[in-house]
């Protein structure tokens, strides 16, 4: 007795809720992400060889813009609230003066042991002004501490 084959049924997968979950998760990311705020102070970084990787956490960096003007700031919103105000929670960097460096940064040690020092000066900057940061953070004994830069890339000719 011959074996009588069925027909294949094809198999169709509804790509619909497939859809619906791309456009949500779509949606939701776009609606969560926060981008990155405006910087409160603009600094052309000069550039180096070094390719030392910066901390992200438990960092104090100091600025100096191309004027010469001092700012600090913490990677902190509670400890940036605590040294400079509630209106600097949210804010990158709060302008110091070279007066009241020295002091402020002792604060900020005395308030987080763990505070790794960052120095982020414009390339426009005299030199002058990073001189007396670093004799500051020597005063303070803050010996090790970071020069920010950018990354050169050398050249083969």
């Amino acid at each position: 007795m011959p074996h009588i084959k069925k027909k294949r049924v094809s198999i169709r997968i509804d790509m619909t809720p497939l859809v619906d979950v791309a456009f949500l998760l779509l949606t939701f990311f776009m609606l969560t992400t926060t981008f990155k705020p405006p910087e409160d102070v603009e600094v052309v970084i000069p550039t180096s060889h070094s390719e030392i990787k910066l901390p992200e956490s438990n960092t104090m960096i100091v600025y100096v813009d191309k004027d010469g003007n001092i700012f600090m700031g913490f990677d902190s919103q509670t400890l940036m609230e605590k040294m400079f105000g509630a209106q600097y929670k949210y804010k990158q960097a709060s302008p110091v003066k070279k007066e009241m460096l020295g002091e402020t940064l002792m604060k900020a040690r005395i308030s987080n042991p763990k505070l790794r020092t960052i120095v982020k000066a414009d390339a426009t900057a005299e030199y002058g002004i990073v001189q007396d940061i670093m004799g500051i953070l020597d005063q303070v004994n803050i010996t090790k501490f970071s020069m920010v830069t950018n990354f050169e890339i050398e050249k083969k000719s």
